[in-house]
């Protein structure tokens, strides 16, 4: 490449990464070097010397300082400046094995260096994962009556996981004792070369034959690779140290002295002109890259000037970066003041997520309300921006840490409701096995009311797995109809014959109205009985149509009353007549059992009746019998006593039917 060309507009760097504040620094910036050489070299460095290399380092000097440490973790992480462009996928959403297959596929695809951070959250999310199905099991086994002591479980992909962790750790250990190597050789080499350089002074040459012997010690120089950082600066000074006595050197032959002068002010004055434009550029942090590119070219790969220059060109380039790095640290604050509105926003909704959790046990509804609430905080936090570096890890732990939470409460809440489902679903399957164990009975009066009552049972008894719901509730459904279609099969016979009693007996009913009883009063008793038999025969009829009865009972009433007949007679003719009408429609004897109690009641009422009555006569002493009061007593005794045995004659009527 040649000179103009490296100092054109150096490319722009993915703009998402603006952000950064400087340039992440490598695992190997702690690797230290046990050599003493860079250490003997500065102490030859001499103080009097007046070089921009010198002012590039002065301790003071802020604005540089924070060049130089960029530019020294650029030399020593040479290779690896594309990791940020690795995507960070949502690990605490991936299960065991998607976050297995993702630690495969970065040591596959990726290098080595750069998916530290990567593998730093795979590897804390998959213990977490882990810890929380193993802490699952362990109280599964125990809440089944295991001992703790005897508890062990080991996750199908925990083997292929420490497989793929152990791989990557063997792939870095590798990677940093090759770059340790590497880092020690170049600063050996580098070292070499200052020596070389103090060689050239007063050797007894060419002078053409030294200066070229200096161009490739140059060059050599910035062919060298990256050396550990803590060393940078140090080497880097000394070397130019050495290269400006070496200038000094050259008064002797000062055409060629000045030659070199010439060409590297002319160099500078162009990287002056392009960090001018660039303090004037909108894009801060583009700005500062480019800056960063150009120090490293006035350092690397261009020499001293003329002293009369010196000073001028260095305080002009030093203003123009002065200016870059003041807007950026401006840029900054106000990204901090961005920042710090999005922890508020953070901290608010990790505390949102903890009141969430505070609010105690619920239904299965109530917890898939709140299930959707924590989804929609976790995506309010993840699109919240970022927040400082120095609460980044802070914030995130307290999020990761609610939000855990949460997911225990969750997990012992459907744990439990899994509990009682399997519970429930016994319950069910004890009713099935009623119901199946009873279908085919003909028992029915026994049976019906035990199947209502499971029915009853089955609707108050809770969920049970989803899973066996469908399943189990067709086969109890199935029983069940199976029972009550053979109910309702023969209740429709039983309805086909009642219908035709029905029409029977509204023929018989008709026919009535022009039967004709015998003129004997005997025979007239007999032919109304053997109606009321004719009657009985014909069976019951619908519920619906009863009523004919009660017709039929008031044809024989008038046609009793046609006949002169003694009043109890008629009255237990029809009393015979109402009996033989309740007990054929009567299945379970509950319409006798309440006529039964009824006339018991009666019997006890007359009773009670008489027997105030006689208690009565005790109160007319010395009166005559035939006083009307007394006579009105007696009578009234007489008459309830043929009231009790009419009421005792129907007590025995209802006692000849069971």
């Amino acid at each position: 490449m040649s000179d103009n060309n490296k100092i054109q507009k150096v490319e722009e760097v993915d703009a998402n990464n603006s952000n950064e504040k400087s340039i992440e620094l490598n695992e190997n910036q702690a690797i230290e070097t046990t050599s003493n050489e860079v250490e003997d070299t500065v102490n030859s460095v001499v103080e009097e010397d007046k070089s921009e290399a010198a002012k590039t380092t002065d301790e003071h000097d802020e604005v540089l300082n924070e060049i130089e440490e960029s530019n020294a973790e650029d030399a020593e992480d040479e290779g690896n400046k594309d990791r940020h462009k690795i995507e960070v996928k949502d690990y605490d959403t991936m299960s065991l094995e998607a976050l297995a297959i993702e630690l495969e596929r970065l040591l596959a695809t990726e290098k080595i260096q750069a998916i530290r951070t990567h593998v730093n959250a795979i590897n804390t999310e998959f213990k977490l994962k882990l810890q929380s199905i193993i802490d699952e099991k362990k109280e599964d086994f125990l809440s089944e009556g295991g001992n703790e002591i005897d508890f062990y479980y080991v996750s199908p992909v925990q083997k292929r996981y420490k497989e793929a962790y152990k791989n990557y750790r063997n792939k870095l250990n590798e990677h940093y004792q090759s770059l340790e190597k590497n880092l020690k050789q170049n600063l050996a080499d580098k070292l070499e070369i200052i020596e070389e350089l103090k060689g050239l002074i007063n050797v007894e040459e060419n002078i053409n034959t030294t200066y070229k012997h200096f161009k490739e010690l140059q060059e050599r120089w910035r062919n060298t690779g990256p050396i550990p950082r803590d060393k940078y600066n140090n080497a880097w000074n000394s070397y130019h140290h050495h290269v400006e006595l070496f200038y000094d050197f050259l008064h002797l032959n000062r055409d060629l002295r000045d030659l070199d002068f010439k060409h590297n002010l002319e160099k500078k004055l162009l990287i002056i002109e392009r960090a001018e434009e660039l303090a004037k550029d909108d894009n801060v942090m583009r700005a500062f890259r480019e800056l960063q590119e150009l120090h490293k070219m006035w350092k690397e790969e261009l020499g001293p000037v003329g002293k009369e220059h010196r000073e001028e060109i260095w305080e002009r380039f030093k203003a123009a970066t002065k200016i870059i790095n003041d807007k950026r640290h401006t840029y900054y604050q106000e990204i901090d003041k961005v920042y710090e509105k999005n922890l508020e926003k953070k901290l608010d909704i990790i505390a949102r997520i903890e009141a969430v959790s505070a609010q105690g046990n619920g239904s299965h509804g109530v917890w898939q309300k709140r299930i959707k609430q924590i989804e929609a905080l976790r995506d309010d936090f993840f699109n919240a921006g970022k927040v400082p570096i120095k609460v980044n890890e802070s914030t995130w732990a307290k999020f990761k840490d609610a939000v855990r939470t949460f997911n225990r409460q969750k997990n012992s809440f459907y744990k439990d409701l899994k509990k009682e489902q399997y519970k429930n679903l016994q319950l069910k399957l004890d009713l099935i096995k009623i119901a199946e164990d009873n279908k085919e009975s003909d028992d029915f009066e026994t049976v019906t009311p035990l199947m209502k009552k499971i029915q009853s049972e089955w609707k108050k008894i809770g969920h049970v797995p989803r899973k066996d719901s469908d399943k189990i509730w067709k086969q109890f459904k199935a029983a069940c109809n199976h029972y009550f279609d053979r109910i309702h099969a023969k209740r429709n016979a039983a309805n086909s014959e009642q219908t035709e009693a029905y029409n029977k007996k509204n023929e018989l009913l008709n026919s009535l109205k022009e039967f004709k009883l015998p003129e004997d009063v005997e025979d007239g008793v007999e032919a109304i009985k053997q109606q009321i038999k004719d009657w009985q025969a014909i069976g019951r009829v619908p519920s619906d149509k009863r009523y004919i009865d009660g017709k039929f009972q008031k044809v024989i009433d008038n046609l009793l009353a046609t006949l002169n007949l003694d009043k109890n007679e008629a009255e237990i003719i029809k009393y015979e007549n109402k009996l033989d009408t309740l007990n054929a429609a009567d299945d379970d004897n509950r319409n006798l059992d309440n006529e039964r109690v009824f006339i018991r009641k009666k019997i006890a009422e007359v009773k009670s009746q008489i027997i105030q009555l006689q208690n009565n006569l005790q109160f007319f002493t010395n009166v005559e019998d035939d006083n009307p009061l007394v006579k009105e007593v007696r009578n009234n005794i007489k008459i309830h006593q043929e009231s009790l045995d009419l009421w005792k004659t129907k007590l025995r009527k209802i006692k000849d039917l069971y």
